[in-house]
């Protein structure tokens, strides 16, 4: 939608803010709110693990992620099936999107842009 809309086009996000951002922006905004579930805060913890002190702690399970089927709204906690190669699994194109992407890049040809970034991906850069 941003290669149609342009850097011209702004939106309210998060909605009520005041703040508004071009849909770049607001894609990256989301793709880091999600990153942030699986990434420690400021106490060590992740949220994805919850309560959950074995994966919290435990030395052999700490630096392992696990992707859920769903997640808590208010803490981000994940519930439901673990291991989930679905939806969730898209946060790790997400961080590799949004690390290559700039909105410059980003309002080129797609094919142009999805060419260069799979050529510096299957060459490891």
């Amino acid at each position: 939608m941003y290669p149609f809309y342009g850097p011209d086009f702004k939106m309210e996000c998060p909605t009520g803010s005041g703040n508004y951002m071009t849909l770049f922006e607001v894609a990256k905004e989301i793709s880091r709110r999600m990153s942030s579930i699986f990434l420690r805060d400021a106490n060590g913890k992740r949220p994805v693990y919850g309560g959950t002190k074995k994966f919290q702690e435990d030395p052999h399970w700490k630096d392992y992620i696990l992707f859920y089927e769903y997640f808590h709204g208010d803490n981000g906690a994940g519930l439901g099936a673990s291991h989930q190669t679905g939806w969730t699994g898209l946060i790790a194109r997400a961080l590799d999107l949004f690390a290559r992407l700039t909105p410059e890049i980003a309002l080129e040809p797609p094919r142009k842009v999805i060419a260069e970034m799979t050529r510096e991906q299957v060459a490891g850069q």
